[in-house]
């Protein structure tokens, strides 16, 4: 059975700034890769900002190093979001030469000679599309890439894309979890007094299904908010009461928090692809067990309604 789990990179190699990868980062990312490749994970998740190519550069050495089959291994990485153009602030570049240089350097930094899956990060405002169709032409002529997906994109936006490029977008990446159930509550809100209040777009998660299109979701641990221990002056009421009811699933299960997080994520659609962000050794090998989780169907639901703080309309 396909492991369903991604590792996402974003935490290793060390800050968001051009200091040279240190020994304790460098010690920090193995120890973290080591983990999730001991629980099965050959998904690989990268972005060529993550701080600042370092999460790119501290794999390539480890690639190297542990001396892995690259033929074993499916690396992604996202490109689009230039934080190098413009000294003051960040913008979206999907331009020509921008896509193929930063391909190439990823490429370069994770000393591999392609990319399984390219996706593009976030939708550039001032795309030509036919600029955008030329550079993913070349990098799939010139063997740089396999596949092409998308991130934080609404089921639109992948029918423009692919009408433009004419290919087939391959994987969405969006954040989904616990606590970020916006993705939920875009179905069951419909015909609803609240359902304008929604900040996902609707119908992109059926989109998705119905065409084949993998979802993968970061942040499904929630940056650890349901995992840290309980706080009755920080934390609201809705997550004291998800904290409560996660440990003593957890408890009755025999089995960790994460684990009942991801198998609750992973229940619905059983379409949705964890990306696992953290640079812990332990909490990565802590997901291992959502796969044994079996969540009834009460279960799932008392979850979802204590992590929304109300009842289902």
């Amino acid at each position: 059975m396909k492991n369903k789990f991604i590792y996402g990179t974003m935490g290793i190699g060390g800050e968001w700034d051009n200091t040279p990868i240190s020994k304790d980062d460098r010690k920090i990312a193995f120890k973290a890769l080591d983990a999730a490749l001991s629980i099965g994970i050959k998904t690989l998740d990268f972005a060529d900002i993550y701080n600042l190519g370092k999460s790119e550069k501290v794999f390539g050495e480890y690639l190297l190093e542990r001396e892995l089959d690259r033929k074993n291994l499916c690396i992604q990485s996202k490109v689009g979001i230039d934080l190098w153009s413009n000294k003051t602030n960040c913008q979206y570049n999907f331009s020509y030469d921008y896509i193929i240089k930063q391909v190439k350097k990823s490429v370069e930094n994770l000393k591999t000679n392609y990319l399984d899956i390219l996706l593009l990060h976030r939708m550039d405002l001032l795309i030509n599309p036919e600029e955008l169709k030329s550079a993913i032409d070349y990098l799939f002529n010139e063997g740089l890439i396999k596949d092409i997906g998308v991130s934080n994109m609404s089921y639109s936006q992948i029918m423009f894309l692919e009408k433009f490029i004419g290919r087939k977008i391959k994987v969405n990446q969006l954040e989904m979890s616990l606590y970020k159930n916006d993705f939920l509550e875009s179905s069951i809100l419909i015909n609803t007094n609240d359902s304008s209040k929604v900040n996902f777009p609707h119908g992109t998660i059926e989109y998705c299904i119905l065409n084949n299109i993998e979802l993968q979701a970061y942040g499904p641990l929630a940056q650890g908010l349901y995992i840290k221990e309980m706080n009755t002056i920080k934390d609201s009421k809705e997550v004291l009461n998800t904290k409560k009811l996660l440990r003593e699933l957890a408890y009755v299960k025999n089995t960790t928090v994460e684990s009942i997080m991801l198998s609750w994520l992973m229940k619905p659609y059983s379409n949705i692809r964890p990306v696992i962000g953290s640079g812990n050794e332990d909490h990565i090998k802590n997901t291992s067990y959502a796969n044994e989780v079996n969540l009834t169907r009460e279960e799932w639901y008392d979850l979802y309604i204590a992590a929304r703080g109300k009842d289902l309309p």
